[in-house]
């Protein structure tokens, strides 16, 4: 079955446009101007992805992507966004947007996107829907072993973090902390290989499936926000950078 974009774009032109190229690599694509028929039709009929424009009339694409959240709806979002600020891309994260796409792009970078974002939901594959080949190296999310974190029946732990992987729940210590998908997948990865250094073009991969290349500030943006979230006045930081390579989760 194809799977299904979500589309809210309020310029004529980009939306048929993308519109149509999506159609083309085989999606089913449901096509509106604004944030209220988005809304309208995310209820009608869950999509398996939805590729937001930020700046609409009315409700914009932020507001589309808190009220699904509060709702419950973790369906994956793609913002598209003109915005090109560290704090413009911090604020899409935190409505709960899952990744975005600098206006002008190029429809290969959505596709690769799209595909990342698919995969990470459980609908790995190409739109024929044969699975993905397995991954190799450092353990990924979800994977079924791990090489240093306990772990039993979904239950992934290192350095004072708990994750049920199963649930999508996470603590540190005896607080739960309130992630989104790609914080969750991001601190489930480090989780998995605590003590090791990831680097970049890793992490990009196991996470985005895709990497943005060495200018993009995307993974830094996603670090610095679930710092955030799990570090505690007093407690020893717990991830921690390697300048010049990449991040790991230890317990100093």
């Amino acid at each position: 079955m194809p799977q299904n974009v979500l589309l809210a774009e309020d310029d004529r032109a980009i939306r048929h446009a993308l519109e149509r190229a999506l159609t083309l690599e085989g999606y089913e694509v449901t096509a509106v101007a604004d944030g209220v028929e988005a809304l309208a039709q995310a209820h009608r009929r869950q999509p398996d992805v939805l590729v937001l424009d930020v700046m609409m009339p009315g409700i914009d694409g932020l507001q589309v992507c808190r009220v699904l959240r509060a709702e419950g709806d973790r369906t994956p979002i793609l913002m598209l966004t003109a915005l090109v600020e560290t704090a413009d891309r911090i604020a899409g994260l935190d409505a709960g947007a899952d990744d975005y796409v600098v206006k002008p792009f190029d429809v290969e970078e959505v596709f690769a996107r799209l595909r990342a974002l698919l995969r990470r939901t459980g609908n790995a594959g190409d739109l024929t829907g044969k699975p993905s080949p397995e991954a190799s190296g450092p353990v990924a999310p979800g994977a079924a072993g791990a090489a240093g974190p306990a772990q039993e029946s979904g239950l992934v732990s290192a350095a004072g973090v708990r994750m049920d992987v199963q649930a999508r729940r996470a603590w540190r210590g005896s607080r739960e902390l309130e992630l989104t998908r790609t914080e969750f997948d991001l601190l489930e990865l480090l989780v998995r290989n605590a003590g090791i250094v990831l680097d970049h073009a890793t992490i990009y991969d196991r996470i985005w499936g895709y990497d943005f290349g060495p200018g993009s500030k995307n993974l830094a943006v996603y670090v610095g926000y679930l710092r955030r979230k799990l570090d505690e006045p007093g407690a020893p930081a717990l991830i921690h950078t390697v300048r010049g390579v990449g991040y790991a989760l230890r317990e100093d």
